[in-house]
């Protein structure tokens, strides 16, 4: 029993260093930001049930730069998820079987490009 543990063990560290790993944890991580945004999401709805002054004072403060970075930090997590995620379809229901570098890849730059064409659209 003590010999499979330690083969575990040996293969997760393994594991640690191919892509598919890593794009993984990126979408496990992208997951768990966005649930934890959904709390704070639907308090600033919430604003607006409270009147139109709180309404007010709260988007005053969402025009700060630093809600704005945290906005766009939603949007990178936002893309990382979907492009992730539509990665793990195409492993899923593609004819071929494995993973393949190359879609990774596709997603790391799709992701980044989707948020900095983001990012370039809040800015105006």
């Amino acid at each position: 029993m003590a010999g499979s543990a330690n083969t575990a063990r040996r293969n997760d560290r393994r594991a640690r260093g191919m892509p598919g790993y890593w794009a993984f944890v990126v979408h496990r991580l992208s997951g768990v930001g966005l649930a934890l945004f959904i709390p704070v999401h639907f308090w600033a709805l919430s604003k607006s049930l409270q009147g139109e002054a709180s309404l007010t004072s709260f988007l005053r403060w969402t025009d700060t730069a630093l809600f704005k970075f945290a906005e766009w930090g939603l949007v990178c997590l936002l893309a990382a998820h979907l492009v992730g995620g539509l990665r793990l379809l195409l492993i899923e229901f593609a004819p071929w079987r494995g993973v393949r570098s190359g879609w990774i890849v596709a997603m790391v730059g799709t992701t980044l490009s989707v948020a900095i064409l983001l990012a370039a659209l809040m800015m105006h």
